[in-house]
């Protein structure tokens, strides 16, 4: 009787297995990577960053609590300032808004959307929410969603800061997407 027992457990682990799915390999394991840079331009004749609210308090704090920025940045495919003009790089848009909510260092909460005018995804976006501590090298936040080829996107961006002057920081973003659109 154990016998039998130990048998029909043995074939039920095995169908359960088969049914599993097996491990990806890293080269098969459905994840889109690429790197876009994304510029926010905070000075000049045509700033892609404004500031659209803040509290009575924000201008006495070190780290700009409560004040929040609309963007409309560029994302391109190379690290050379834009100063906001369409650069022949230039892939898409970073849309959405940045508030900044940590009163002891440079946290902010990003709440914005990568939309795709050209290159290999044009016409599609992807949703990224997240903390983003901005004096780290590297900050992870979250992909909740996305269109087009992204549709049902989930995953990360790793945001590591290049350049921080003249009135433009240049963000490099690597970007880890799984899709339902890719699958």
């Amino acid at each position: 009787m154990a016998a039998k027992a130990s048998l029909l457990l043995l074939c039920a682990a095995a169908a359960l297995a088969a049914l599993l799915p097996t491990p990806a390999s890293a080269a098969d394991d459905g994840v889109t990577k690429f790197k876009v840079y994304f510029h926010d331009v905070l000075a000049g004749k045509s700033p892609t960053a404004i500031r659209i609210a803040e509290a009575a308090s924000t201008k006495g704090s070190s780290t700009f609590f409560g004040a929040m920025v609309a963007i409309d940045d560029p994302l391109t495919t190379t690290p050379t300032a834009t100063g906001s003009a369409k650069s022949k790089d230039e892939v898409g848009r970073a849309q959405g808004t940045y508030t900044f909510a940590d009163q002891a260092t440079f946290g902010l909460l990003m709440n914005m959307n990568f939309v795709f005018t050209a290159g290999d995804y044009k016409g599609s976006s992807l949703t990224i929410y997240g903390r983003n501590e901005v004096l780290s090298a590297v900050r992870e936040m979250s992909i909740v969603g996305g269109t087009g080829k992204f549709r049902m996107a989930r995953g990360y961006v790793q945001a590591s800061t290049v350049d921080n002057g003249a009135g433009e920081t240049v963000v490099e973003y690597t970007v880890y997407v799984n899709s339902a659109a890719s699958a």
